[in-house]
């Protein structure tokens, strides 16, 4: 015989929207990682290992910033009732670091962290060009 504890909340199944925002979620993450790969060899080869760090510091941030934000979106309608800004200071702390150490470079920092933005461009052509296959 199994007692249940109910604490005056339950939690909500998942609907097919919030799976729909996690495969979403998922995907723009996957692409973020494989632009960030394809971006720093060539930034490597054509520049340095310093700069193509440089690029990666930016890219891991953009990362993070993009996971942070995808966190409050979701928490949005049920938790909260507006997005927090906490999020921006992952970019604003990334940035100061970058200008007040001497290896980092901040150009190459801020265009690894922008690699997020290329993906929401890859993601917006995608599905501008690829047709919907749910509709008959």
């Amino acid at each position: 015989m199994e007692e249940t504890i109910q604490t005056g909340t339950e939690t909500p199944e998942p609907n097919a929207s919030m799976d729909d925002y996690y495969r979403l979620q998922n995907e723009l993450l996957i692409t973020t990682v494989v632009l960030t790969g394809l971006i720093f060899f060539p930034v490597w080869y054509f520049y340095s290992l310093n700069t193509a760090l440089n690029y990666l510091i930016g890219a891991c941030t953009g990362v993070v910033y993009l996971k942070l934000l995808a966190r409050n979106v979701e928490r949005l309608g049920t938790e909260k009732q507006q997005i927090s800004k906490t999020h921006l200071a992952v970019f604003a702390g990334v940035i100061i670091v970058a200008t007040q150490a001497k290896q980092l470079h901040v150009l190459p920092v801020f265009l690894g962290f922008l690699t997020y933005k290329g993906t929401l461009l890859v993601y917006t052509l995608r599905t501008l060009f690829t047709p919907d296959q749910t509709q008959s």
